[in-house]
């Protein structure tokens, strides 16, 4: 008979000891600030000092941000205060099932005790940035000058008005390469005050957290497409314009290249092709190791922004060089729940439990394109059961792919907190509410 093994989930923890790691959550849909407050206290009586906490708020407290962390530091207690507002929250309440609220009120507190962990949260203000060319020492010192070496895992929260997102990212990828980044772009509002939490203040630029020692982010990017058609190699590019594609040594104006791949399309497929159409950018095309057993091309899913009828050319909304590999791409609810299935599925294969996630996702996520609420974390339910889960819904999402950090679209951005492999992690303790 073949061996037979839980989920890494369903087996049970061992009782917590005092150093224990735990997480506890709570979610409330209350109109009123007030009434939102009574019912995150009702969820989280009874809980301890956290060595961080995650708030993420819906657009419609914006006028009242900066009153929150105030009034939440009054009732709960925390080394670090971190979070972001969003065009929607995602959050776990006191009955452990985790779900999203869009467009509607909502408040998704998450606290979390780490022993042995080290935190460096961090705040850029300014629209100034170091040189991308010079040396990383100023790109660190943005971050308060922490050892590169150390920082394995990044949150990473910007506001909308940031004016340097891409150039920020590549900095502190450059800054700290081997830490993994994962976050987003807070949601839109009308106050006069940002969209960013850190500590007691209201802040706008970028807030993160720095995380080290015993507990690291497992990330997982889920940009919900599907490829059709082949693999192009780029043969003529100006600068996010792809003027020529080429398969198999035939060249072809990529709307040429897209007709062909039209005929072989089934009705259905053809109509999203009218509003669900992308591209996916080759990003390992370069790569020096001519074996032939490299991984194969990861895509980066990018808008097509605009079509020149004259030339068949398509601008793309991500800068093109030639040699680069394409691939056209289609998103709908099929394709997306197959890929975050599989993705969520590779993590829960992997050595450590996580202790809670979470998820930055697209506002082009959720109900319109999935038909239904609670679409990317009911996928989570069935790979990891009650795993506590926060987050926001962002006007762009951070995670790497191929190795590099990126900011994304239409994408589901997880990081999954887990026990560092080389370090010494206690059994954890999870609770969503009281």
């Amino acid at each position: 008979m073949a061996a037979f093994s839980l989920p890494r989930w369903l087996i049970p923890r061992q009782g917590p000891g005092p150093n224990a790691p735990w997480c506890r959550t709570a979610l409330s849909r209350e109109a009123s600030l007030d009434g939102s407050l009574q019912e995150i206290s009702q969820q989280l009586r009874g809980v301890g000092t956290a060595d961080l906490a995650l708030v993420f708020v819906s657009s419609s407290y914006a006028s009242d941000l900066p009153r929150l962390l105030p009034l939440l530091q009054q009732r709960f207690r925390a080394s670090h205060w971190l979070g972001c507002l969003g065009g929607g929250v995602v959050g776990t309440p006191a009955d452990g099932l985790s779900c999203e609220l869009e467009q509607e009120p909502g408040i998704s507190l998450m606290l979390l005790g780490l022993p042995g962990a080290t935190l460096q949260p961090f705040a850029i203000q300014g629209d100034a940035l170091p040189d991308l060319d010079g040396p990383a020492e100023p790109w660190l010192a943005l971050l308060g000058d922490p050892d590169p070496r150390a920082a394995h895992s990044m949150l990473l929260l910007i506001d909308p008005a940031f004016p340097a997102i891409n150039d920020l990212i590549s900095g502190l990828d450059y800054a700290c390469p081997a830490a993994v980044k994962v976050g987003g772009i807070a949601g839109q509002h009308s106050a006069r005050h940002g969209s960013l939490l850190l500590g007691d203040q209201v802040l706008s630029g970028v807030v993160g957290c720095l995380i080290g020692g015993a507990w690291g982010i497992d990330p997982v990017v889920a940009q919900g497409c599907r490829p059709i058609g082949p693999v192009f190699e780029v043969e003529q590019a100006e600068r996010n314009v792809v003027l020529e594609v080429s398969q198999n040594s035939r060249r072809n104006s990529p709307v040429a290249a897209l007709q062909d791949i039209l005929i072989g399309l089934s009705a259905q497929e053809r109509d999203l092709v009218k509003h669900s159409l992308f591209l996916g950018v080759g990003r390992n095309s370069f790569s020096l190791d001519s074996s032939e057993t490299k991984e194969p091309t990861a895509f980066l899913v990018r808008n097509l922004i605009g079509v020149d009828p004259r030339n068949g050319a398509v601008a793309v909304a991500e800068r093109m060089r030639v040699g680069q590999q394409v691939q056209f791409q289609l998103r709908d609810a099929t394709a997306s729940r197959q890929e975050l299935r599989q993705l969520l599925a590779s993590q829960g294969d992997r050595q450590a439990q996580p202790l809670a996630t979470l998820l930055f996702a697209c506002l082009g996520r959720g109900q319109g394109l999935y038909g239904e609420a609670d679409g990317d974390v009911t996928l989570c339910r069935e790979a990891f059961g009650t795993l506590p889960v926060a987050g926001a819904f962002c006007n762009g999402e951070i995670g790497p792919i191929a190795g590099g950090t990126h900011l994304h679209g239409y994408t589901a951005s997880w990081g999954f907190l887990v026990p560092r492999a080389d370090s010494a992690a206690p059994s954890a303790r999870v609770e969503a509410g009281g």
